[in-house]
C-alpha cells in the first residue's frame, strides 16, 4: 500500500502533536459541558480516538454513519446517514469529529439535521480542511491542517475502504483512483 503514495504530507508525529493542541484547546473551551464528541464513521475512528485520548473534561461519545462518496473519489452530492445517534442530544453540546472537510456537502447537510434536535451547540472538529473544494459554506471550529486539493489517505481516511490503516498522511498516486 506505501507503493501507492505520490507523497507523505504529514507524519505520524506531525499528526499526533497537532491532535494533542486540539485537544488541549477544546478542553479549554468545554470545560465543565460535558460535551458528546460524534464520530462521523468511517473515516473519523482513528482522529477521534486519539482526539479523546487529549482531552482532559467528562464526556461521551457517539457516532453516525453518513456518507455522499459511496466508493468513489468525488462526492455524489447525495447524502446518506447510515447510522444514527443512540442518544438525545437536546441541550447538550455536540463536538462534530470529522476526518476531512471537503466539498462540505456532508457536514452542511449533518449540522442541518442536527439542528432540529435543539443541541446547545455545534461544533466541528476536522482533522483535515480542504477549502479548494468547498460547494457548501460550512466553518470549522478546529482544524488540525489545511491540504492542498489532492486525493489524501491514511489515519482513517481511504480509497474504496483501503488504506486507512497507514499510520501517515499521503497523497495517493491518480493512477490508483483514475477512472
Amino acid at each position: 500500500m506505501h507503493k501507492d503514495i505520490q507523497s507523505v504530507l504529514f507524519t505520524e508525529e506531525q499528526i499526533k502533536n497537532r491532535v494533542k493542541e486540539m485537544g488541549s484547546r477544546i478542553s479549554a473551551d468545554f470545560k465543565n459541558l460535558d460535551p458528546i464528541f460524534v464520530g462521523i464513521l468511517k473515516g473519523s475512528f482513528i482522529f477521534m480516538s486519539d482526539l479523546m485520548r487529549a482531552v482532559d473534561m467528562d464526556c461521551t461519545v457517539d457516532f453516525m454513519g453518513v456518507s455522499s462518496y459511496g466508493r468513489g473519489s468525488v462526492t455524489t452530492g447525495a447524502v446518506k446517514i447510515t447510522k444514527d445517534l443512540n442518544e438525545s442530544i437536546e441541550n447538550r453540546s455536540i463536538i462534530l469529529i470529522e476526518d476531512i472537510l471537503d466539498s462540505g456537502v456532508t457536514l452542511n447537510y449533518l449540522v442541518n439535521c442536527l439542528e432540529v434536535r435543539k443541541p446547545a451547540s455545534i461544533s466541528i472538529a476536522a482533522l483535515l480542511n480542504k477549502p479548494a473544494r468547498r460547494e457548501k459554506s460550512v466553518k470549522p471550529d478546529y482544524i488540525g491542517f489545511d491540504v492542498p486539493d489532492a486525493f489524501v489517505v491514511g489515519y482513517g481516511l481511504d480509497y474504496a475502504e483501503r488504506y486507512r490503516n497507514l499510520p501517515y498522511i499521503g497523497v495517493l498516486k491518480p493512477l490508483i483512483y483514475a477512472d
